[in-house]
């Protein structure tokens, strides 16, 4: 049995006896074969026997091909992943030899390592102590310092009081960068630009640190803060949003270095296997300093792969047999040069118009780009599939390769333009935006891009008024909308050859500089599949742009459209899908997926329906985001607030988000207290409405 997942946290698979040789590889090319197909490496030689179990002889992608059992079937329990007794038990019970533990929490977990190794079993991954040396973010500084490994300037010391952690931010000279010991993925971290914010952002790292960590998260690091930084991990550029290899604009010289120093690293601390050493660049003086060391494959090892043509997981499992890497640092070295750049972007379930807000949900739609060996997706979520907000919100990974990285960059492009999500708020968008940003090609990136590309990355969209009419023709031409709500005839089923529709559309958005348009749409059927469209927009126009003799294929469905569209200077391909508002279910909400872009409307209601349902919106009201806890409340009631200011904190997939004023007003309302769990669209506080200002003759 092979299963096939990825990301997440925990153990992932279970191995047992690796008698391997369910998985056609003879399409490989020869240095991908598996040894049996391949004569002896007469570099290398023959490999030791692991004193634990058999040899593993060649494992699939990602996960190996005999007695894997998926972790969450065996445990039976949402929290079961983490529970490392259970799992070394059940191990044992089913004569399991050998454990592989993903790459989430467990990875680098070395007690966890240690019982294994107590238990006779092996842990694909490095040594306990190594593990232990280097996930203590204080002790790695230590140990790299000694060893003559460059590290950023700061404390990492006992001293956790609040005013000694001042003193030294004082001391390193603000702004300063808080981190926690036990950090990762960005958890636990706040850049302080100032000492007045200190004590704030202190407060938000160490809650944030305990939440996603345990005890000893709260312990903090206090290092200078890089302002022009880049983020550079043994060949990966990573800003967390798009990864690359090679990393852009670096010298030979300095890629060098980094690489001596990363070997340097893992060889003070006796390391073995997979592993990641990150290190920080100053733009401004060249100068690049040790960060960490992540003691785990990485969420974007896919990019390293790509460009060296090889199998880290399957290395993974060679080094725990006791074998010789298969490559020499020289030949690695080769193999980047022949294999190009390669790119990574992270599809994940958040708002980056909402500060990259977290989000969940269902899957309603899901259509993903055609792979091939340049293109690959690793998935954890198919259509139908929930987020939680339990969890880290990573839907998928996208990963191309291309003859440079100029070729990589529009290959990602075309490729998100073939992803459509519906049922929950994405980065695509985003990520296309990123992709097209002059300076993101020119390869003059830090960590700091989006801030400081904010205005172009953020610009308001302006849609076409073809994007209105294909929603106003699948909602005419979709069985869903032959009978509206208390039987209302919205399609033409029903009506005469020659009928007329008129329908209104709100653009949904959650940019603050995009205008909330209402584009009405007036449609009229002339003949079999042909149609003449008016569209009025609320931009100041007087008059409606006028489209006829429209031609209209739809292949329509209860909740999907297909549409091709002619019309008269273009044809245009659709796909429209329906949904329910989650937090106003009588509200419909459509989908346009179009040129490679994605809109959102909500198809308006009649004004007398909208009234009689109690549906019409509040403004004077800010509602969760997404399932969350209530953290803290930030403000008062009958306290005055400007736009914009933090008016609570809440916790959703370990995460602290800080929901701020949409508008100026004075607070009504707190509708939930501190640790009060709510459910997405849940009204968290109310305004003063303003009065209503009477008429004058």
């Amino acid at each position: 049995m092979e299963q096939r997942s990825f990301g997440g946290e925990g153990v992932r698979l279970y191995l047992g006896r690796l008698a391997l040789g369910h998985r056609d590889t003879h399409h490989l090319p020869p240095h991908r074969q598996p040894r049996r197909n391949r004569p002896p490496d007469p570099q290398h030689g023959a490999a030791p026997r692991h004193p634990h179990h058999d040899p593993l002889h060649r494992p699939g992608r990602l996960l190996p091909a005999c007695r894997v059992l998926a972790a969450r079937a065996l445990l039976g329990a949402a929290a079961g992943y983490l529970d490392g007794d259970r799992i070394i038990s059940l191990a044992k019970k089913h004569g399991i030899q050998a454990l592989h533990p993903g790459y989430g929490f467990l990875s680098e977990n070395s007690a966890f390592a240690e019982k294994c190794e107590r238990e006779g079993i092996v842990f694909v991954g490095p040594p306990a102590k190594a593990m232990a040396d280097m996930g203590d973010k204080a002790r790695s500084k230590e140990i790299m310092t000694a060893a003559g490994v460059p590290c950023v300037p700061g404390y990492h010391g006992s001293q956790q009081g609040e005013a000694e952690l001042l003193a030294h931010a004082r001391d390193v000279r603000f702004p300063v960068l808080l981190k926690s010991v036990k950090g990762g993925g960005g958890k636990g971290m706040r850049i302080v630009m100032t000492e007045e914010e200190f004590p704030r952002q202190l407060q938000s790292a160490r809650a944030e640190a305990r939440a996603s960590f345990g005890e000893g998260g709260e312990v903090m690091l206090v290092e200078k803060y890089i302002v022009r930084p880049r983020h550079v991990e043994c060949a990966e550029e990573t800003p967390k949003v798009l990864e690359e290899s090679p990393a852009p604009d670096l010298d030979d010289v300095t890629r060098l270095d980094l690489w001596d120093k990363a070997r340097l690293a893992a060889s003070a601390v006796g390391y073995v296997g997979a592993g990641t050493v990150e290190f920080i660049l100053d733009k401004d003086t060249g100068e690049f300093y040790f960060m960490e060391m992540n003691t785990r494959l990485q969420v974007e090892h896919p990019v390293s792969e790509m460009v060296t043509g090889t199998d880290l997981v399957e290395w993974q499992f060679r080094v725990a047999a006791g074998e010789k890497l298969p490559l020499t640092q020289d030949e690695i070295v080769e193999r980047i040069k022949e294999h190009g750049a390669a790119i990574e972007a992270r599809i994940y379930a958040e708002n980056p118009d909402k500060g990259f807000m977290p989000d969940s949900g269902k899957l309603i739609h899901l259509s993903t780009p055609a792979t091939s060996e340049d293109i690959r997706i690793d998935a954890g979520f198919v259509e139908g599939d929930t987020v939680s907000e339990a969890y880290d919100g990573m839907i998928a990974k996208l990963i191309v390769r291309g003859k440079d990285r100029e070729t990589a960059i529009r290959k990602m492009e075309v490729a998100l333009r073939d992803y459509e999500v519906v049922g929950l708020s994405t980065n695509i968008e985003f990520l296309k935006r990123l992709c097209r940003e002059e300076a993101f090609i020119q390869g003059d990136v830090e960590t700091g891009f989006i801030d400081k590309w904010r205005e172009s990355l953020f610009k308001p969209t302006k849609y076409p008024d073809e994007v209105f009419i294909q929603a106003a023709l699948a909602t005419l031409t979709s069985s869903f909308a032959d009978e509206g709500p208390h039987g209302q005839v919205l399609g033409f089923e029903a009506a005469p050859p020659t009928s007329q529709r008129q329908l209104a559309f709100k653009l949904i958005t959650s940019n603050e500089d995009q205008k909330e348009e209402i584009v009405r749409v007036s449609v009229s059927r002339v003949g079999n599949r042909l149609y003449n469209v008016e569209v009025l927009r609320d931009d100041g126009q007087t008059e409606p742009a006028r489209y006829d003799n429209v031609v209209c294929d739809a292949a329509a469905a209860p909740s999907k459209s297909r549409l091709t569209t002619f019309f008269p200077n273009q044809r245009v391909e659709s796909t429209v899908v329906v949904s329910r508002d989650a937090a106003s279910p009588m509200r419909t909400r459509l989908a346009v997926f179009q040129h490679g872009t994605k809109s959102e409307m909500q198809l308006l209601p009649a004004t007398w329906l909208e009234k009689a349902l109690g549906t019409k919106e509040s403004a004077a009201s800010v509602v969760a985001p997404m399932p969350c806890k209530i953290l803290k409340n930030e403000v008062e009631v009958g306290q005055e607030v400007k736009k914009g200011t933090p008016l609570v904190v809440i916790e959703s997939m370990k995460m602290e988000t800080v929901i701020r004023s949409p508008q100026d007003g004075v607070i009504k309302k707190l509708a939930h207290k501190e640790g009060d769990i709510c459910k997405a669209g849940t009204v968290l506080v109310l305004f003063e409405e303003a009065p209503v200002a009477e008429e004058t003759a």
